[in-house]
C-alpha cells in the first residue's frame, strides 16, 4: 500500500476540450501569426472589459513597458511604483533609462496610497504605475486626480487583476491604459501574453506598431517607421485567449467561490489574516489566496512544515526595492517602505486555482493550523 502524500499545487490553469479545439483549428490552418485570431481575441476582450480598443503582446511586461515607452520616460525621469508587487512594474520603466521610485503600500489593501504617492513626487517625476494587487483594485480615483493635478502619466498595472470592479465598473474601463496578463497562474492564462487596454485611437495604432517592430500603417513587410519591440502575440495563444475568455465567468465564479471557503475554513485559525474584504467601490477579482501571518511566527517553519505534507505555498511577495539588482544599483534599504516590508516577511500564498477540490483546501487549513500552532 502506498503512503506517498498527494501533492497540491500552488496553480493551476483551467483547460477543456474547447480550448483544444481551437488551438487546433489555428494549427490546421497554417495561419499561425499575425492571423485573424489575434484581431478576434482583442475585439473581445476589449467588450469584456469594457475598454473601446486592445492590443495583444507577448505578456503583460511587454505591455507596461509599452505604455511606458508612450508615455516618453526617459534617463532623468521617475516614475512611481508599488514596492509590493511583481518585479515588471518597476523594471517597465528601468527599461527606458527611468529611475523607480517606491511609495508605500496600505497594510489591509496592499496597494498604493494616494497620500505616499504625492509624498514623493519630484520635479522629475513623469509617471506612476499603480498596481491593482492580488486582483485588488487600486485607489484609481483619486491617483488620477493626483496625476491630472501634477501632469503626470498614469499606467495602471492590472496584470492580476481581470474581472475586477472599481466603483461598480470593470477594472481596464475607466480611463488610464491598463495592462493584463495571462501566464498559466492568472485568472485566465494564454501561456504567455498580456494585454493594453485603451480608450486612444491613436494610442491603440502605436501600440500595434510598437509590438510589432515598429512597421509602418502602411507599406510592405519591412517598412519600419520607428524602433518597435518583437512584442507580438501569436495565432495559437490568441486561440488559446479566446477559448478562455468564453468561460471567464465560469472560472471566475470557480475562483471567487474556493476563496470563499478559505476564509470560511480559516476563520477560527489564529495566528493569520485572511485578505481584506471588498466594499462597494472595490470587489476583487480572485488571482491568489495570500494570508498574512501574526508577527512573532516563523514564516520559514510553516513553509518547511506545509511542504512535508506535500502543500506548495509561496512567499508572496518580497518588497522589489529590496531584491538584490535594485540594492546595488539605486541603493535601495531597508526601511524605505516599512508596511511593505512588515507585509513582505508575514504573507504566504496558499494553492488556489479554479478547480482546487474542496477536500484539498480542507487539508491545506488543517496543515496550516498545525504548523502555525
Amino acid at each position: 500500500m502506498s503512503t506517498t502524500v498527494k501533492p497540491i499545487p500552488l496553480s493551476a490553469p483551467y483547460l477543456d476540450e474547447r480550448d483544444e479545439e481551437l488551438v487546433l483549428e489555428v494549427l490546421r490552418s497554417g495561419r499561425l501569426s499575425l492571423g485573424p485570431s489575434i484581431d478576434r481575441f482583442e475585439e473581445l476582450f476589449a467588450e469584456r472589459v469594457g475598454a473601446p480598443y486592445a492590443a495583444a503582446v507577448s505578456s503583460g511586461t511587454a505591455g507596461l513597458h509599452l505604455l511606458c515607452r508612450i508615455a516618453g520616460l526617459q534617463e532623468g525621469d521617475e516614475a512611481i511604483t508599488s514596492p509590493f508587487s511583481f518585479v515588471a512594474s518597476a523594471n517597465c520603466a528601468i527599461y527606458e533609462g527611468a529611475t523607480p521610485v517606491f511609495a508605500d503600500v496600505d497594510e489591509r489593501t496592499m496597494n498604493l496610497t494616494p497620500e505616499a504617492v504625492e509624498a514623493v513626487i519630484t520635479e522629475r517625476t513623469k509617471a506612476v504605475i499603480a498596481v491593482d494587487i492580488f486582483g485588488y483594485p487600486c485607489e484609481l480615483q483619486p491617483l488620477r486626480e493626483i496625476c491630472e493635478r501634477h501632469g503626470l502619466a498614469l499606467i495602471q498595472d492590472s496584470c492580476e487583476a481581470l474581472g475586477a470592479m472599481y466603483k461598480g465598473a470593470p477594472v481596464g474601463s475607466q480611463g488610464p491604459s491598463a495592462v493584463f496578463a495571462f501566464y498559466p497562474n492568472k485568472q485566465m492564462t494564454t501561456g504567455e501574453g498580456g494585454m493594453v487596454t485603451t480608450h486612444s485611437e491613436e494610442e491603440w495604432s502605436l501600440l500595434k506598431s510598437l509590438r510589432n517592430q515598429g512597421r509602418a500603417d502602411g507599406g510592405g513587410w519591412l517598412e519600419h517607421a520607428r524602433l518597435g519591440y518583437n512584442y507580438r502575440i501569436d495565432d495559437i495563444r490568441a486561440a488559446l485567449g479566446i477559448g478562455q475568455l468564453e468561460k471567464l465567468d465560469t472560472i471566475l465564479a470557480l475562483r471567487a467561490a474556493a476563496a470563499a471557503r478559505y476564509s470560511e475554513l480559516l476563520g477560527d485559525v489564529e495566528g493569520l489574516d485572511v485578505p481584506f474584504a471588498d466594499d462597494d467601490d472595490h470587489v476583487r477579482s480572485w488571482f491568489v489566496y495570500v494570508v498574512t501571518l501574526a508577527r512573532g511566527i516563523d514564516r520559514e517553519r510553516v513553509i518547511a512544515e506545509l511542504e512535508r505534507q506535500g502543500i506548495a505555498t509561496s512567499r508572496y511577495l518580497p518588497s522589489i526595492h529590496l531584491q538584490a539588482y535594485m540594492r546595488e544599483t539605486y541603493g535601495f534599504s531597508e526601511g524605505l517602505c516599512p508596511v511593505s516590508e512588515d507585509l513582505s516577511q508575514r504573507t504566504l500564498a496558499l494553492p488556489f486555482f479554479a478547480q482546487i477540490e474542496a477536500d484539498d483546501q480542507e487539508r491545506v487549513v488543517e496543515g496550516l493550523r498545525a504548523a502555525i500552532a
